[in-house]
Formats: C-alpha cells, structure tokens, sequence
C-alpha cells in the first residue's frame, strides 16, 4: 500500500510567507489610496473624513478557528478561498454621513474591485453591532504575475468602534457564552451608540447650516458695502467735477 505523502512543512511555511507578503502589500496599497482620498478631501472641503485608519492580519490561529468553523480542511488553498477578512482595514469616522461618503469614494478607484457589501448600519446584528463592510480585491503587482488580493474594509463612526470594541473584550472573556442580562444591557448600550450618533450628526448638520449663513451674510454685506462705495465715489466724482466747471468758467 502506498503511503500518504504529507505536504513539507518548509514547503507550507514558505507558501504560507508568500501569502501573507501578499495581504501586507494589499493593506500598504489601500492604505495608500485612503490617505490620498482624505488629503484630496480634505484640501476641496477643508474637512477630514477619516478619524483614524487601523490595519491588520489575522493571526494563523484565528484563521484555522475560522476555517474549521466553516467546515474546511486546514490549507493554504482553503484560507485564500474561504477567509475573506485575512487582511482588513478599519476607517473610523466622526458621522455617520462620512461612512456612505467614503464608501462611495473607494468604490469609485478604478483598480478595486469592489466584491461584497455588507450594510449592518441600516440592518444591524441582533447584537446591535454596526458598521459598513466592503470586500474588495486589489492587484498585487509582482516581478513575475499579477496577484489579485482580497481586503476587508471595514468603516464606523467613533460611537460604533468604541461600543464592538467593549463588546469584543467582554465575549471573548465568556468565550462567546455571555450571560443572558449582559447581552441585553450591550443591545440597550448599542441604541445609545445609534442615539449619540444621529444626535451628533443633526449637531453637525445645523454648524454647517450656521456657517453657510454666516457666508452668505458677509457675502451680501460686502455687497452692500461696495455699493455704498460705489456711489459715495460717483459723488465725490460729480462734486469735484463742478468745482472745476465752476474754476474755468
């Protein structure tokens, strides 16, 4: 009977280098683009979208709890094809409005390729998690091929970062087997997340509202002024034009 030949785990462990040299390179690429988009925002409208950018790659064990967790065999072919948050960015922003404003801004890059979206900001989890996930894949360009690489793109405003952040902390001390009194009080704690969030941005909507105004004021004060300027100028033209008729006469 012929024996089973096992994969090298040189082999592996260099295939597995390989990889992850690819998913780094895709956060740098997006990385890029990201602070490229809030430069040029922030040059057109004198605003930053983006509060923080984080990045990061899943550590080989969170990766092999997630493939056997979808029923696949542990391999490199298994964790490129069915892990899709490998690689993942997070963009925290200050509104909500920020997040649909960013989100459209990078399904606008020519050279992403947007693959999923998620909206769990008009359909939240049960556990009132919210944010804005897009899988998108990104060219890799190597000395030899092209490597299309997939990135979670995750984007949430300071409220919803802060609140799956506590979240995250507290299950995982129960190992996901929370009592039933604390996953009520984050749903409860969640509905105040949403609150803070609408709130802030009404807030921020009438600043806006305020300073346009203010602008449109001054713009008609200015008018104003330079129209009363205008005419004491054609007055004091006119006077002075007597006084000479008055001299040369």
């Amino acid at each position: 009977m012929r024996e089973l030949e096992l994969p090298d785990v040189q082999d592996v462990m260099l295939e597995y280098r390989k990889i992850k040299l690819l998913y780094r390179s895709a956060l740098k690429e997006i990385g890029t683009k990201l602070e490229i988009l809030n430069d040029e925002f922030k040059l057109v409208h004198q605003y930053n979208p983006i509060e923080h950018i984080k990045t990061r790659i899943k550590t080989p064990d969170s990766i092999v709890k997630k493939l056997k967790r979808y029923g696949h065999e542990t391999s490199i072919e298994n964790m490129v094809r069915y892990v899709n948050d490998i690689a993942g960015v997070r963009l925290i922003c200050s509104f909500t409005s920020d997040i649909y404003r960013l989100a459209e801004m990078i399904g606008n890059q020519s050279d992403l390729k947007v693959l999923s979206i998620k909206d769990y900001i008009k359909n939240p989890k049960e556990s009132g998690y919210k944010s804005y996930h897009m899988l998108v894949s990104v060219p890799i360009f190597l000395s030899d091929s092209v490597v299309d690489t997939k990135v979670e793109i995750q984007i949430r405003t300071i409220a919803m970062d802060f609140w799956a952040s506590l979240e995250h902390k507290i299950y995982y001390k129960f190992e996901g087997n929370a009592p039933e009194y604390i996953s009520k009080d984050l749903q409860e704690c969640a509905k105040m997340v949403s609150e803070l969030d609408d709130k802030m941005l009404s807030l921020n909507e009438a600043i806006q509202e305020c300073i346009a105004q203010q602008d449109k004021d001054q713009i008609q004060m200015n008018d104003v002024c330079r129209d009363v300027l205008g005419n004491n100028k054609e007055y004091k033209d006119s006077k002075v034009q007597e006084k000479v008729t008055e001299i040369v006469t």
